[in-house]
C-alpha cells in the first residue's frame, strides 16, 4: 500500500506534503480509517490533503488513499463482527453501585454482517437476468424509457379525457339528485 508513486511538488514549500508525509498519512489512514485523524497525526490540513489528492500527477497517492480507506473499513467490519460474536460487557447498577455485569450480544448487527459478507447465503436474493420477475420488470422499464413525446402526450390526453368523463358523470348525478329533491318537495 505504501509502494505508490507520491506526488512531487514542482516548487516545494516549507509546509508541502512531501512524499514521506504522504506515506505517513496513508499508513495512519490504513490504521484508523479516519481521514481527519490521519491528517492530524501528520500535521496537515484536510483541505491541503484533498487538494493534493485531486492534483494531476497524484493518481498514485489517490489510489493509495482509497486502498487505505478500504483497509480501515475492513478493520471496522472486523471490530463489528467481534462485537456481534463476543458481545459487550454491560453493567447492572443498583443504588448507584455496579452490582454485576452481563454480556449483550447484538443480534441485529450479526444479521447485518452475515447479509453483507455472505449475501448469497443470508441475504435477500434479488432476481437477475433470466428470472421471470427480472425480465418482466426490465421489459416494463424499457417500454417506459423508449416512449416518444407524442406517445406521452397521447397518454396524458387519454387520461385527462377519462377524468373529464368521471367529473361530468358525477356532476350529472348530483344535478339529477337535486332535481329529484325539488320534485319531491313540490308534491
Amino acid at each position: 500500500m505504501l509502494d505508490f508513486a507520491p506526488y512531487l511538488h514542482a516548487a516545494p514549500r516549507r509546509n508541502s506534503i512531501t512524499p514521506d508525509r504522504q506515506r505517513a498519512f496513508i499508513a495512519e489512514l490504513a490504521a484508523s480509517g479516519i481521514v481527519t485523524q490521519a491528517a492530524k497525526r501528520i500535521g496537515a490540513s484536510l483541505e491541503a490533503l484533498y487538494r493534493l489528492r485531486n492534483q494531476p500527477g497524484a493518481e498514485g497517492f489517490s489510489a493509495a488513499w482509497e486502498a487505505a480507506i478500504d483497509r480501515g473499513m475492513a478493520r471496522l467490519e472486523d471490530c463489528a463482527l467481534e462485537r456481534a460474536l463476543a458481545g459487550e460487557e454491560r453493567p447492572v447498577v443498583r443504588g448507584g453501585q455496579v452490582v454485576t455485569t452481563y454480556r449483550r450480544h447484538d443480534t441485529a448487527l450479526l444479521v447485518f454482517l452475515l447479509r453483507q459478507r455472505r449475501s448469497r447465503r443470508f441475504g435477500a436474493e434479488l432476481p437477475g437476468p433470466g428470472d421471470p420477475v427480472y425480465e418482466r420488470l426490465r421489459a416494463a422499464w424499457e417500454a417506459e424509457v423508449n416512449v416518444s413525446p407524442a406517445e406521452v402526450r397521447a397518454s396524458l390526453d387519454a387520461k385527462l379525457a377519462r377524468f373529464r368523463e368521471i367529473v361530468l358523470a358525477r356532476r350529472d348525478e348530483e344535478a339529477g339528485g337535486e332535481m329529484d329533491g325539488e320534485m319531491d318537495g313540490a308534491e
